[in-house]
């Protein structure tokens, strides 16, 4: 385990890591999650076996600090994993980012472009005001104190035991701090950001969860978008084939 400092306080963003040929591979998970948990199996498979690998668990999340005063905004997120990146010694990664992952990845390549190279996106958020059915909408939805007073409880209660499995090791105060700034977005907001890249970009698109809105636009500024057969949000675990694929550059 590694860590690395994210504030003026001494807070410390961790990660685990396995030691390997560069460029490094980063894998950000989503809101409640773990990078561990969502992406060991997919690093450890023998197409992607031999690279350097770094799984970071975000502010408030997994074995990460949980500052009461840090705001976890996507741009404080993505300024705390360039923190762990810098730390690292790392330029030029290849970042893998799941969901809210793939939203402060995003930020991070527009605000410290030397650390990525390449971006493999799965279902990251793109947009701000997600429909009610997503999981921050659920979360933002309650004020914050009525969130950590019985909210969150509620939530990990709704969601099924597969995300409440690493959604009750975050700070209750985070998530709901990490799911209202994903709900508000970045200024510019995702799509435009990623649209604007230059590096290689990934976007999976599990099958089940529908066509992507505004693909043809990203299409159009090289994106290259993936639907995976068989999948839904978390394609790593419905899908680890082609989700292996995808981080290999073998699509």
């Amino acid at each position: 385990m590694e860590q690395a400092e994210f504030d003026s306080k001494g807070s410390r963003i961790r990660w685990t890591e396995v030691p390997g040929e560069e460029p490094a591979r980063v894998y950000v998970h989503g809101l409640g999650s773990m990078s561990s948990v969502y992406h060991a199996h997919i690093a450890a498979r023998p197409e992607l076996a031999g690279r350097r690998s770094l799984f970071v668990d975000l502010p408030g999340h997994g074995i990460s600090d949980r500052p009461e005063h840090f705001g976890y905004t996507l741009e404080e997120h993505a300024d705390a994993l360039a923190a762990a990146l810098d730390a690292a010694e790392l330029t030029g990664a290849e970042v893998i980012g799941h969901s809210m992952g793939g939203a402060i990845a995003i930020v991070l390549a527009r605000r410290r472009p030397e650390l990525v190279s390449r971006l493999v996106l799965t279902e990251a958020n793109l947009d701000p005001f997600p429909p009610p059915a997503a999981g921050s909408s659920g979360i933002a939805s309650y004020e914050e104190d009525a969130f950590v007073d019985g909210g969150h409880a509620r939530v990990l209660e709704a969601v099924g035991p597969l995300w409440a499995a690493t959604m009750r090791l975050a700070d209750p105060r985070a998530l709901h701090r990490s799911a209202a700034g994903l709900r508000r977005g970045s200024d510019p907001v995702m799509r435009t950001i990623l649209e604007g890249l230059t590096v290689d970009r990934v976007y999976l698109q599990g099958e089940s969860s529908g066509e992507l809105d505004g693909r043809e636009g990203l299409e159009e500024a090289g994106v290259r978008v993936v639907t995976v057969p068989g999948a839904g949000h978390n394609v790593m675990f419905d899908n680890p084939e082609a989700f292996v694929a995808a981080v290999a550059g073998r699509l």
